[in-house]
């Protein structure tokens, strides 16, 4: 690595203030600081010392998500394998076919290998253009602006194509990520002051203005022709008989060897990532906690009080918990430290708001069979709101106190 610093240090003066290339400092900000730490210290007289800072924050995000990537990968071309040999397919065309022949990989469901390279021909596309339009906008912003690019767009670059079907067109991804990357983000100043997820943004903005892409039961599989329901999908319109009419289990459901987004679907690679999380104290356990429980007492009390006329009542709590994406929002999306509550007591009251409204949307409004995507935009939205009165409590607390 000596080579590269002595080459970034060599080019430095062209991008400081003076330099011919000015104007381009945070494009050799990033590249230098992605490699390594600062060279500049803080000066002043009060300072804090910490083992991290924002990048490895966020790099500590992308490592506890990257089991549900390779999840994704796999389950991916799991379900395409499966549905090929379910339609006596032996190939498959495109370039996808073309590049398969070429490594010399069959389509075999029984191979871990053969899953994991064809899912991968679906999730990587949609992964690089979500970096590099993504990306784009981000440094054309910071250019703008003159400052520094920030890297919390590898964490927005890599949740959002988890929550994608492998279908989805190349361009509605771009569209998207643009939209949540400037709509959601950069229009209220960047990394730190927007108060919605980005990356949840722009799978709004697909579910609302191209639902054609992410909605139906031909989106989920991997091959042209193929239609099946997700268990949510099939909950909806015959309870718990359509999921067992598709043939899920509940193992297979917390392996997340089932249809749906591609990186959502186990709770298995959640679970790991929930753990690196916690063990570094990036995500708040107060958000998970508080979401679990709401989530659970709410989609509990409603089990036991049944319904005829809705089959999602008849879902047992302990269904919920392994189908949809609960598990990927309650990890990465709800404990999100920009748009989540940053009060102890506001964490508390934000997660338990947020799962109970899955239940709610989930259960009680039928034509929304998944409801973590919209409730924790919901969240979103209150988050400031609950800080607020959370503080001014405290204030009035104190006032009498001291009084």
């Amino acid at each position: 690595m000596r080579p590269l610093r002595r080459l970034l240090d060599w080019v430095e003066p062209w991008f400081d203030k003076g330099g011919k290339l000015e104007k381009l400092y945070p494009l050799y900000e990033v590249t230098d600081s992605f490699f390594y730490t600062p060279a500049r210290p803080a000066t002043g007289s009060c300072q804090v010392r910490d083992a991290i800072d924002f990048k490895r924050m966020m790099m500590l995000v992308v490592i506890a998500v990257t089991p549900c990537a390779l999840m994704a990968m796999y389950n991916t071309g799991l379900q395409a394998d499966r549905a090929m040999a379910a339609m006596g397919l032996t190939a498959a065309g495109g370039w996808r076919g073309t590049v398969m022949q070429w490594l010399g990989v069959g389509y075999d469901p029984a191979s871990v290998l053969a899953c994991f390279v064809h899912g991968a021909l679906y999730f990587l596309p949609v992964y690089v253009v979500t970096m590099i339009v993504g990306g784009l906008w981000e440094v054309l912003f910071a250019l703008v602006r003159r400052h520094e690019v920030n890297e919390g767009f590898f964490v927005t670059g890599i949740l959002f194509p988890l929550t994608l079907p492998p279908t989805i067109p190349l361009w509605q991804v771009a569209l998207a990520i643009t939209f949540g990357v400037v709509v959601g983000k950069e229009v209220f100043g960047g990394t730190g002051r927007n108060f919605l997820n980005p990356a949840l943004t722009a799978r709004a903005f697909l579910f609302f203005a191209l639902p054609q892409g992410i909605i139906g039961s031909e989106v989920w599989t991997a091959v042209d022709g193929f239609s099946g329901a997700t268990p949510l999908g099939a909950l909806a319109v015959q309870g718990m008989k359509g999921i067992e009419a598709i043939h899920v289990t509940w193992s297979e459901a917390f392996l997340g060897t089932i249809q749906g987004s591609m990186g959502e679907t186990s709770v298995v690679a959640c679970l790991i990532g929930a753990l690196i999380l916690l063990i570094t104290r990036v995500a708040s356990w107060r958000i998970m906690l508080s979401m679990l429980l709401g989530f659970l007492g709410l989609s509990t009390l409603l089990w036991l009080v049944g319904s005829d006329t809705n089959p999602a009542f008849q879902m047992p709590p302990y269904w919920h918990l392994v189908l949809g994406g609960f598990a990927f929002g309650l990890v990465f999306m709800a404990t999100d430290p920009v748009s989540a509550s940053i009060t102890p007591l506001g964490q508390w009251i934000y997660g338990g708001l947020i799962g109970m409204m899955v239940i709610l949307v989930r259960v009680v409004n039928m034509g929304f069979p998944e409801g973590v995507m919209l409730a924790i935009l919901f969240g979103n939205v209150f988050a400031p709101l609950i800080d607020h009165y959370v503080v001014q409590a405290n204030v009035r607390r104190r006032s009498l106190r001291s009084a």
